[in-house]
């Protein structure tokens, strides 16, 4: 029996994998100390727990244990590495360069930087959404102390060239921070290998618990030392106070661990389930497009605009699937997409974008439902729109004088 609605908006969140629920049930009752409690066995045993969670996230992206530091999730890790970089680094420099489809947890830390007296570059991007290593290069000033670039972007899901931009960085001793939130457990990260100095994650990407995240942390060539933004009894080396959030803490690394021995199959998996998808909609309609890099995206990602329809409109249409139109961080406001905008889809085609996202339980049975249904649905408020009808006796729709407001 199907479930609906069908769950396609993985990149917003994913259910807590069972197998992480049962690692973490323990650690709210029976294990409920506070690792910080250095003188009884419920400490202990919490601290234990906490340790070796932090060996199996850090192991999932090529760093020690040491260099992970908890947070509260990704908008914290996003907060702390931005912000925390630039005033350590201000003696340096106050220019920090970063792209215009960062995730809003970086642009807005970025504008409160700003009125701090940072300048900042946002970086465009190409037609698929990729930064390039030369642009970061171009950049680079005496003053630069910090790069902010996504590994993977949430929207369209294309993946940027992030061991160049590493690469480009290192040679001219500028921090490298990328928000890896959605890249980490659907293409490969190594932190030595792609030269990042500061690396976000957050756990409910991955089947893990909201509200638990960390920041990679670099600890030499170089290292990297930040001003931390909560303040208190000196947690996570001084960089992140506060109680640790033990059970989930567990639950995120039991996640790492789970990725480190699933995750060459789980792409391939997720990767066949999305084309599926794809070959569906494109084979059986027709002005539908394709949003983000066509190879070099993420493999559960599709972003599709589908012309002559309204994105709520059609998600209203489709209420037993979900997904998310535009951002889902972003959706409140009526603007279409500013990641849409940034690689230069028009404003009408962006507000007719959908994005699908699949992941460890989506199933094809799943996927023919949403191919039917997407196609169904489409067709229907195609017949009902004026402007389908126009676009396809052939008038330039673009160019219409419609009376009553002028545009």
């Amino acid at each position: 029996m199907l479930k609906k609605p069908v769950y396609l908006d993985y990149h917003a969140t994913t259910p807590v994998d069972p197998e992480v629920m049962r690692t973490m049930l323990p650690y709210f009752t029976e294990n409920f100390g506070n690792a910080a409690s250095k003188s009884h066995e419920y400490g202990w045993t919490a601290e234990a727990a906490v340790e070796r969670a932090r060996g199996m996230i850090a192991r999932l992206i090529g760093a020690t244990d040491k260099e992970i530091i908890f947070t509260s999730g990704a908008t914290e890790s996003d907060n702390l590495a931005v912000t925390g970089a630039a005033r350590m680094y201000r003696e340096k420099g106050n220019h920090i360069i970063t792209s215009a489809i960062e995730h809003k947890a970086v642009l807005d830390s970025c504008h409160a930087l700003e009125r701090e007296g940072f300048e900042i570059t946002y970086l465009g991007v190409d037609k698929y959404g990729q930064v390039s290593p030369e642009d970061v290069k171009k950049a680079i000033t005496q003053r630069t102390i910090l790069a902010s670039i996504m590994a993977a972007n949430n929207e369209i899901g294309t993946i940027n060239p992030v061991a160049a931009i590493g690469r480009v960085c290192k040679e001219a001793g500028v921090i490298f921070h990328t928000d890896a939130v959605q890249g980490v457990g659907k293409m490969p990260i190594d932190v030595e290998k792609m030269g990042i100095d500061l690396l976000s994650l957050s756990a409910h990407k991955i089947y893990g618990p909201k509200g638990v995240g960390a920041l990679y942390v670099r600890r030499k060539n170089p290292r990297v030392r930040l001003v931390p933004i909560i303040h208190g009894g000196g947690h996570e080396r001084g960089m992140r106070s506060g109680t640790l959030n033990v059970p989930g803490i567990v639950g995120f690394g039991k996640a790492c661990e789970i990725l480190q021995r699933v995750m060459t199959e789980e792409i391939r998996r997720m990767q066949h389930l999305r084309d599926m998808l794809w070959d569906g909609i494109r084979t059986q309609l027709e002005d539908v497009y394709l949003n983000g890099h066509p190879d070099e995206r993420l493999p559960n990602s599709l972003n599709v605009s589908f012309a002559y329809v309204e994105g709520e409109s059609l998600m209203m249409g489709m209420k037993d699937i979900a997904v998310s139109s535009g951002s889902a961080c972003t959706s409140a406001s009526l603007e279409p997409s500013y990641v849409l905008k940034a690689i230069g889809v028009d404003e009408d085609l962006a507000h007719t974008s959908i994005r699908f996202s699949v992941g460890r339980f989506t199933d094809e049975e799943e996927i023919r439902y949403v191919v039917k249904k997407v196609v169904d649905t489409v067709n229907k408020l195609r017949e009902l729109s004026p402007l389908y009808e126009m676009a396809k006796q052939g008038i330039d729709i673009k160019n219409v004088q419609w009376t009553g407001h002028h545009h």
